[in-house]
């Protein structure tokens, strides 16, 4: 039986602007399926540039970039894979259901299939009981779930999610956070997480990314061998802390 290929394969991708400024040199990089990965640095160093290449949503303009050992441009077989952005960006005067039906619609799923690919995807988020209502009606972290909601509804295996929780309060993120980590452990995610967060990163991820501006580039990759399952009393383990002073030293040499 053949091997199975990187859930992402990068080789030398990078991103040079028209008038030639480098934004991101050559980027090599490997994620399996299954992992978790996070992609961490200062603001400026190229995380949202890269994981919008990893999508398909910015083009690389040098190297190649393979999801699953098919090019990211390739639309004809298309990828299955779903970018969570960082605002929600749900439409106002839809309610929830349709909101998170929105990617299904677009692709033509016939409606009664849809119904039930929503009411499982809002299930696995928690929130079959807001269906019906609009986003005006939910806190901030509800709204994030309607957005994480609607990227799972297409049951992709590859979650891109760029910075989804940095605007919730620490309370609500540390609650989405632990959600998240079930949600990948339950479906068998691959997820790259961008993120400004130390804390974050050790407590979601199996690798983390540093990275480092002038031109944007990853400066370190490190494992995060910590047990699982990870909840509110890893937060203060001494596992979890000396991997959080191993990425501030990481981060203050990359912001250097």
């Amino acid at each position: 039986m053949p091997a199975t290929p990187p859930a992402i394969d990068i080789q030398g991708a990078q991103q040079v602007y028209p008038n030639g400024t480098r934004a991101l040199a050559p980027v090599s990089l490997k994620v399996q399926p299954g992992e978790f990965i996070s992609l961490l640095g200062p603001s400026g160093c190229g995380k949202s540039t890269l994981l919008k290449m990893m999508a398909g949503l910015l083009p690389h303009t040098e190297g190649c970039i393979l999801l699953s050992g098919r090019p990211v441009q390739d639309k004809q077989t298309g990828h299955d894979l779903s970018f969570v952005f960082q605002e929600a960006t749900l439409m106002p005067w839809a309610d929830v259901q349709s909101n998170v039906r929105l990617p299904l619609d677009l692709i033509g799923t016939p409606r009664a299939h849809a119904t039930e690919q929503v009411h499982q995807a809002l299930k696995l988020v928690g929130l079959t009981h807001v269906a019906g209502q609009r986003p005006k009606e939910l806190s901030g972290g509800m709204q994030m779930r309607v957005s994480i909601a609607r990227g799972l509804v297409t049951q992709p295996k590859l979650l891109l999610m760029d910075e989804p929780f940095g605007a919730l309060d620490e309370i609500t993120r540390n609650r989405l956070d632990a959600d998240l980590l079930e949600l990948w452990r339950r479906q068998g995610l691959t997820v790259v997480f961008v993120t400004h967060s130390i804390t974050e990163a050790v407590f979601l991820s199996t690798r983390v990314l540093v990275m480092a501006a002038g031109p944007g580039r990853i400066v370190e990759d490190v494992a995060i061998h910590n047990p699982w399952p990870r909840d509110d009393d890893y937060r203060t383990s001494p596992a979890f802390n000396e991997q959080v002073r191993h990425l501030q030293r990481s981060l203050s040499r990359a912001s250097a």
